[in-house]
Formats: C-alpha cells, sequence, structure tokens
C-alpha cells in the first residue's frame, strides 16, 4: 500500500484533481460548476482528497454537515489506488471530523448494484434505511439509503 495522507480540498489543483477522480469513477460525474456551487459555502461543504507522493489527489470525499447530520455527496478513489483501505481510511477521518463538528448522523446514496461500496459502508456501520427509486441515471438505478447513527459516527 502506498504511503498517503488526507488533507482539506485547498486550492484549483486539488479541484482538478477531483474532477479526475470523479471521471474515472461515476457514469455521470460532477461538473467543475456543480462543485464551484458547492464551495461556495465552506460552512456546510466539506471536501477532503487523499494524497500521495505520486499522485496530489488520489481520492476524496465530499460532504455536507446539516445540523447534526452529515450527508456525505460524493466519495472515490482513482482505480488504482481502490481495494488498499485508503478508502476505509478516508470515510473513517471524514467521520471522525465531522463528529468533531457536531455531527450525530451520517447518510449516503449508494447504486444498488454497487456491491463493493455497500459493504465496505456496511463494515463502517452504515444500514440500509430506505430506497430512492430512479436515484441514479446511465444507467437508471435505484439508490440505498444509508445511514449510520451517533454512536458510530466516531468510527
Amino acid at each position: 500500500m502506498p504511503q498517503y495522507w488526507i488533507d482539506r480540498l485547498s486550492d484549483e489543483a486539488d479541484l482538478e484533481g477531483v474532477l479526475e477522480v470523479e471521471a474515472e469513477s461515476f457514469t455521470n460525474p460532477w461538473t467543475r460548476a456543480m462543485y464551484s456551487w458547492e464551495l461556495q459555502n465552506r460552512s456546510v461543504c466539506h471536501i477532503f482528497v487523499v494524497r500521495t507522493e505520486e499522485c496530489r489527489v488520489a481520492g476524496f470525499c465530499a460532504f455536507w454537515l446539516v445540523f447534526d447530520e452529515v450527508h456525505i455527496n460524493n466519495v472515490a478513489m482513482r482505480p488504482r489506488f481502490r481495494a488498499q483501505g485508503i478508502g476505509t481510511a478516508l470515510l473513517r477521518h471524514v467521520l471522525a471530523e465531522a463528529r468533531q463538528l457536531g455531527a450525530r448522523r451520517a447518510t449516503l446514496e449508494v447504486r444498488a448494484s454497487n456491491e463493493r461500496a455497500r459493504r465496505l459502508y456496511e463494515r463502517l456501520g452504515f444500514y440500509v434505511a430506505g430506497v430512492r427509486r430512479n436515484y441514479y441515471t446511465d444507467p437508471v438505478e435505484d439508490a440505498l439509503i444509508l445511514w449510520r447513527d451517533d454512536h458510530e459516527v466516531a468510527g
């Protein structure tokens, strides 16, 4: 496993790296305009990036903190950094940071067919609480709504 560290998104080069990870990871990636809109409210929107010596942005997690709830909007790793435990470390870091900011619960959506991601989230204490029909496009697919409660948010 490569050496890595986790930082807050800090500049335009980080955002460019996030957009590259998005393009490598999702069939319908978020755009620069979507992230620019998100970043206009830094008190709610938070983005953490994973760095390695060879890669400025190996992965990222973007989330909102709304009152006492964390809403994980996007989390992804570049393909070559997947299945190495780095994504798990990133999510643990994000959940711990959110807890420090007052979070008591966390939620996210995941494609119903994304078994690998679902297993990761379940290992971190998330559970299926509902379904959003036809939530995803390209291809159209249901999203599972996952939650994680107060006693587990700290990781």
